[in-house]
């Protein structure tokens, strides 16, 4: 999200902006999956320790990827801004180097006990398990597929980016939950509220199953169109989708699967959870101010 475009806060938090944001890094998000999958799989850059007497570091070769990655970033004050969230805990990154700039403030910032949303360890995980196997076709036992190519740092390099552009992706999710709860914030107060809060309830007022099912549609049209092969005249060469994986640049079914599977329900306990601490601090003048509303 450019927040230095000069755009006011209604702006930023339109629904309609941040859907435009959502839907451009679904076009980043296909586009790295497929840099990543010319790759093999290699195992072992996810190994803990693999690479110890190479790098002197106890993680995987990947975490020490992310770490000398975001520490760079860092310094660039890449984390200084709302939509970024390090894979690597803040308390080991530098300061930023040159002046962060002056955002807006889109986000509620909750109590100080209470940390900011971040599930990235969850993102890695889910990635690593289940994203990197299916897009580079381990283990469904398809001729030719070769599980270590020796391209360690190439496939370490397509990692990262596709881990911060998921990340990024993922807690977006804050952004649709504050923008909704400022939309009326009397249809969440009393589940919020309630002991404990009402985390299914929360779930549906910011769920659109409809809206869900045209995005995984779009999401294969995209990875349709960009996975398709072209010969030499231009003409795109037509593979049916069960063989994009092996003739194709991705696995349609791998693509669409981790947005259903993991994107989706991530963003979802993302936005929940933003929400059950929206009202930290909040004084009861406020909530009283915006239960009004429901009355009105």
């Amino acid at each position: 999200m450019n927040f230095t475009s000069g755009a006011d806060v209604p702006e930023l938090l339109s629904l309609e902006n941040i859907r435009g944001q959502l839907i451009r890094l679904e076009d980043t998000i296909i586009f790295l999956l497929i840099e990543r999958a010319q790759f093999a799989f290699n195992h072992k850059i996810y190994e803990a320790g693999a690479f110890k007497d190479e790098i002197g570091f106890d993680g995987s070769w990947l975490e020490w990827f992310l770490f000398e990655t975001e520490s760079f970033h860092a310094k660039a004050r890449r984390f200084t801004s709302p939509d970024e969230h390090p894979f690597t805990p803040l308390a080991r990154l530098p300061q930023p180097i040159i002046k962060p700039q002056n955002f807006p403030s889109l986000l509620y910032q909750p109590a100080a006990t209470h940390p900011s949303v971040n599930v990235n360890s969850r993102i890695l995980n889910f990635y690593v398990e289940h994203i990197v196997p299916g897009i580079t076709g381990v283990g469904k036992g398809k001729p030719g597929v070769v599980e270590d190519d020796g391209n360690y740092g190439s496939a370490a390099t397509r990692d990262v980016e596709v881990l911060q552009a998921l990340s990024r992706r993922i807690h977006f999710g804050m952004f649709v939950s504050e923008s909704k709860f400022l939309s009326a914030p009397h249809d969440f107060i009393p589940h919020i509220l309630s002991n404990p809060p009402n985390e299914e309830a929360l779930a549906g007022l910011i769920t659109k199953p409809a809206v869900e099912a045209k995005l995984l549609v779009r999401l294969a049209n995209k990875a349709r169109v960009y996975g398709c092969e072209m010969d030499a005249d231009g003409r795109v060469v037509e593979v049916p989708d069960e063989e994009m994986g092996s003739r194709g640049k991705i696995d349609l079914a791998a693509v669409v699967g981790m947005y259903r599977d993991w994107v989706i329900p991530l963003t979802k306990d993302v936005e929940v959870d933003y929400l059950i601490h929206r009202l930290d601090g909040v004084p009861q003048s406020q909530i009283d101010e915006w239960m009004k509303g429901k009355k009105e």
